[in-house]
């Protein structure tokens, strides 16, 4: 895929150690915005996430949170976040597998959350999302 004449992966990859400057690594947070492990520790460590901020766009990185609840609970965020990625297109969008790790989600609950973000070109979503979405 080819983003801003930047060429782009089709997923988002297993392991992202490095952004260029207009992306944006997008992960499962918790409210608090502790960012104690899995995604969220790596967003606070290389990606600029902030302390205490559970939720948006910080430094290189995005917080969906996924610890509050059900899916349910997660959807309303999944829409903040689509809603933000389309009004800031000079932002390409790496989604984490969200929900996926110690929240404790299934990707088959969790990818319906962002049908939506199939169509759009500034969002890149993980390979096992895509097929349940597909």
């Amino acid at each position: 895929m080819i983003y801003n004449n930047i060429p782009r992966p089709d997923f988002t990859p297993d392991y992202i150690t490095q952004l260029k400057a207009d992306e944006v690594f997008v992960f499962g947070s918790n409210l608090a915005g502790m960012h104690g492990g899995g995604a969220a520790w790596i967003a606070f460590r290389q990606f600029g996430a902030v302390l205490g901020c559970g939720v948006g766009h910080r430094g290189q990185s995005y917080a969906i949170p996924t610890m509050q609840g059900g899916v349910e609970t997660i959807k309303p965020y999944v829409d903040q976040f689509i809603a933000y990625a389309k009004a800031h297109t000079e932002f390409f969008f790496y989604v984490t597998r969200i929900g996926c790790g110690i929240a404790g989600f299934t990707d088959a609950e969790i990818a319906p959350l962002f049908a939506e973000a199939l169509a759009l070109k500034n969002v890149c979503l993980p390979k096992l999302f895509v097929k349940f979405l597909q």
